[in-house]
């Protein structure tokens, strides 16, 4: 076992929360990138958090709950902060933060203009690499506003890159590494190359400071940092105790100055009140850009930093060090001096290859050196968008006792069914600028590809969603900080099988824990998302942004939308949570047989309900929404999305034994079967749905039959309709020719094909379903076929591409989807990756071409990373397919057959 792998299975099993972890986890990438224009941090009277904190105060104003920054690591609860400030002496503010639009400046929505990755990093956070571009003019910032907001949805967003401010290579290229010597050890490297043509300055301060935790409450104790010497500051705190950060001198062998001010918003300069001290958290920024006395001169606070002014001539680098450590590591590891010396650089390049075998083991013999390099950044990605995630939604409704209060029209707004809701602990990020908040359905994603590097982590994301602090009483499962209320997909249970097989099948107790807690959310999708007790279910969002022509949340006209994707996702509920209680019964974690008649019994009246009510379309061979109107008239919406796809990602297979005990029942699973003439296994055996050794017989459980899947797959591999060269469109390109348009009470609405940014404003601007490859329903596509290959073997083929003439069987059809994802993310026979887009800087540039932008979506057409720039979160599946390629994980039906045979 590698140096990485004991630190990680030091993790434990993380059930109770993050202080029972490896003491290697104390320090990590917890610090959000954007803290500003959250809804934690609004405390306005209309809602709007864009406007109330914006971009241009967050240097200003003390966060309440939680903190950002560039490269930014913190302790596990985030009370010390360590992160990097820039300034290239031309720009008006320091760069503290990562730049965007707000969702109202945006063309497209809340986009962020800077070019950042993450290069590296491990679990234990003990070898982390990050890196960022940023140019030696001016900082473009109201242009950028201005651009944008003179362009139409209909133009694409103008970027950084357009504004020139990259050409000739005027910009520094910064890393950090961050490295850990010891738990507690915690050592920074700042690496900054000119790449420009002349010789350049730049003023480079690496910042610590405490996260505000005085100012809510009378009394609270303030922690304090002292300077002891030019390079030293001593750090002390009532949790972290006596450390002390240290910084080596600057490459011309002169040490920084060492700046102080207090982590307290400037009140004089924001609301015109009486300033709290003279040196407020925006204090720094005001000396070092305008010469202002607004640092102590004692050289003490809560906010410090070190400036250093590094002039490097064109084309070489420079290298700054820094040390955080406990007080007493000097009779460890030496004198300051000596602590980032030859031992400085040894832990470097220690954990440089620690992190190297960590991946080789990962690593599939056969992928490409390039597809290595692609899981090894989406893994990185992953684990750099951790965050403390800090939400006490009844103390934000009511105010805090230090604070003025809360307009009083917050009690009854955002949230406020959501009291309980507590949450103080370590989660994943969908992309910690622009969605610096979990989302549940994202979430689970994240999960699975983060089971692979670090499955303990992955587990207590699942757990903690569904622990009392999180989960309503009424059993909902919270969806996002904009709108707890709203509902996403439940795909937790899906999820949590994914894990335990990437986990090897062995953890039983999180299966059974997870299980406890997802029956009663079933419970309350049965209870409220189904109010005719149809099984028909609505569910309004249900993440799919944009993908028709109406607001399936607030309906425009009278009337229920009766979704086939909401049916859908409840069929693959009930048949996740079967998959589930099979996996416990057999492996004797707990009885389940009525378990597993429980769910088989509801799955077949969610069958039914899709055969009765009119969701299927045989002529076009797809699934539709269908709109009731008060009149008792069904108006179906004939869109072609991959909505009308989700009813066929419910299968599953079960086994004999529970088949005869559903049959013996004869309750609505029988009567499903008897109603399509099949209600005795001869006549199972006899068409084939039921198939192996007598005995061991297995059937194939799915909302499609096979006819239904024979049509639906025609359409869902049609070059013309979903399929693209890098994977399933959302919605079919029949519609780039015909568009869709709904009538209906005197509402008008239409849809088209929008390969890139939508055109609709509906769910934000950037939010857009309408023709772009999204990962999550391209890899449950891959994962139902996989089922049915499962069940079916080589005796069911289809015709892939759809008009090719060409037969083959869904494993080969599994490894060519796979292959198209990849290829977003790999050089083509050309040299380009389609994820850069049509850029020569990003495709060509050695500087650019490999680092990879993991965005929220891609072009429908030329693959193309759009939306959320650095959206690891669920594009970071990438790093789970290219594993599952090369056959690196047992699917759950072979982690089952293994269970089976174990008992």
């Amino acid at each position: 076992m590698g140096a990485e792998r004991e630190r990680v299975a030091g993790f434990g099993r993380l059930e109770d929360g993050l202080h029972q972890a490896s003491d290697w986890y104390r320090w990590g990438p917890y610090v959000s990138e954007r803290q500003w224009g959250t809804v934690r941090e609004d405390y306005s009277a209309d809602g709007n958090a864009w406007n109330y904190l914006p971009h241009d105060q967050a240097r200003s104003r003390a966060y309440r709950w939680g903190e950002d920054g560039l490269a930014g690591f913190s302790d596990i609860e985030q009370r010390l902060c360590l992160a990097l400030a820039l300034w290239n002496g031309r720009d008006p503010i320091l760069k503290e933060r990562a730049f965007g639009l707000t969702g109202a400046q945006g063309n497209h929505g809340e986009d962020v203009k800077e070019y950042w990755w993450y290069l590296d990093a491990i679990p234990s956070h003990a070898w982390n690499r990050w890196r960022y571009h940023y140019p030696q003019a001016s900082f473009p910032y109201q242009e950028l506003i201005d651009a944008n907001a003179a362009r139409s949805r209909q133009q694409p967003e103008y970027e950084l890159l357009d504004t020139g401010v990259f050409d000739d290579g005027r910009y520094w290229i910064v890393e950090v590494t961050y490295a850990k010597a010891g738990p507690d050890d915690l050592l920074m490297s700042v690496s900054l190359t000119n790449q420009g043509p002349d010789t350049q300055t730049l003023h480079v301060l690496p910042t610590a400071w405490f996260r505000n935790t005085w100012s809510w409450d009378a009394g609270a104790s303030r922690p304090a940092m002292t300077a002891t010497s030019d390079t030293s500051v001593a750090i002390g705190h009532p949790f972290l105790g006596s450390l002390e950060l240290i910084a080596g001198h600057g490459p011309d062998g002169t040490g920084p100055a060492t700046l102080f001010c207090e982590n307290e918003t400037n009140l004089a300069a924001l609301f015109g009140a009486a300033p709290v001290t003279p040196y407020p958290k925006d204090g720094i920024n005001d000396h070092v850009v305008h010469g202002a006395p607004t640092v102590n001169p004692a050289r003490t606070g809560t906010k410090c930093a070190f400036w250093y002014q590094v002039t490097v001539p064109p084309g070489q680098t420079s290298e700054l060090r820094l040390r955080l450590r406990p007080a007493a590591a000097d009779q460890a590891s030496g004198p300051a001096a000596a602590a980032l010396g030859a031992e400085f650089g040894q832990v470097l390049a220690q954990r440089r290859a620690e992190a190297d075998e960590f991946y080789d083991e990962l690593t599939p013999r056969e992928a490409t050196a390039d597809e290595a390099m692609v899981m090894r950044q989406a893994f990185a990605g992953l684990l750099w968008s951790k965050q403390l995630y800090y939400y006490d939604v009844a103390r934000w409704l009511d105010g805090d006792p230090a604070q003025p209060a809360p307009p009083a029209g917050r009690a009854a707004g955002r949230n406020s069914r959501w009291r309980h809701f507590d949450a103080f602990d370590i989660m994943s990020m969908p992309d910690k600028w622009e969605y610096p908040w979990f989302a549940a359905w994202d979430l689970a994603f994240h999960c699975v590809a983060l089971a692979h590097v670090d499955p303990a982590f992955a587990k207590y994301q699942l757990i903690l969603l569904c622990r009392e602090w999180f989960q309503h009483p009424d059993g909902a499962l919270p969806a996002y900080e904009w709108d707890f209320g709203d509902v996403n997909p439940p795909v937790q249970a899906w999820a949590a099988l994914e894990v335990f097989a990437v986990d090897g099948g062995r953890d039983l107790e999180f299966l059974s824990r997870v299980f406890d807690k997802l029956m009663l959310n079933f419970t309350w999708w049965v209870n409220l998302e189904d109010p005719a007790g149809q099984n028909v279910f609505e569910g309004g969002f249900l993440g799919l942004d944009n993908i028709g022509p109406l607001d399936r949340s607030h309906l425009p006209v009278g009337g229920t939308l009766e979704q086939s994707d909401a049916t859908g996702w409840m069929g693959i509920y009930a048949m996740a949570l079967c998959t589930l209680a099979v996996v416990l019964g057999r492996s004797g974690q707990r009885p389940a047989a009525d378990l597993i008649l429980k769910f088989t019994e509801h799955f077949a009246a969610i069958r039914a309900a899709l055969d009765s009510q009119g969701l299927w379309d045989q002529a076009d061979g797809l699934y539709y929404d269908r709109l009731v109107l008060p009149s008792g008239d069904a108006v179906p919406v004939k869109v072609r999305s991959m909505v009308g796809m989700i009813p066929a990602l419910a299968a599953a297979v079960i086994d004999e034994d529970d088949l005869r005990r559903a049959l013996a029942v004869g309750k609505q699973f029988a009567q499903l079967l008897g109603r399509q003439g099949r209600a005795d296994l001869t006549t199972l055996r006899a068409e084939g749905t039921l198939r192996g050794a007598p005995g061991q017989q297995k059937l194939l459980l799915s909302l499609a039959g096979q006819d239904r899947l024979d049509r639906l797959v025609a359409r869902l591999f049609d070059p013309a309709e979903f399929l693209s060269p890098h994977g399933l469109r959302a919605l079919s390109a029949y519609h780039r020719e015909h568009p869709y348009q709904i009538e209906v009470e005197g509402y008008s609405a239409s849809i088209d094909y929008e390969p890139a940014e939508s055109t609709t404003p509906m769910f934000g601007g950037n939010s857009n379903w309408r023709g772009p490859v999204w990962f999550p329903l391209n890899y449950l596509v891959i994962s139902a076929l996989g089922r049915y290959f499962e069940f079916y073997g080589d005796q069911f083929t289809v015709e892939y591409p759809t008009g090719s003439g060409r037969k083959v069987t869904l494993d080969q059809v599994i490894t060519d989807l796979q292959d198209r994802l990849i290829s977003l993310f790999t050089r083509g026979p050309d040299g380009l990756r389609p994820c850069l887009g049509g850029s020569a800087l990003l495709q060509n540039d050695p500087a650019w071409r490999d680092n990879l932008p993991f965005g929220e979506y891609f072009h429908g057409d030329t693959g193309a990373a759009l939306g959320a720039s650095h959206q690891t979160g669920w594009t970071g599946l990438i790093a789970d397919i290219i594993r599952r390629r090369y056959g690196q994980v047992s699917p759950v039906g072979e982690i089952v057959k293994i269970i089976d045979q174990a008992h």
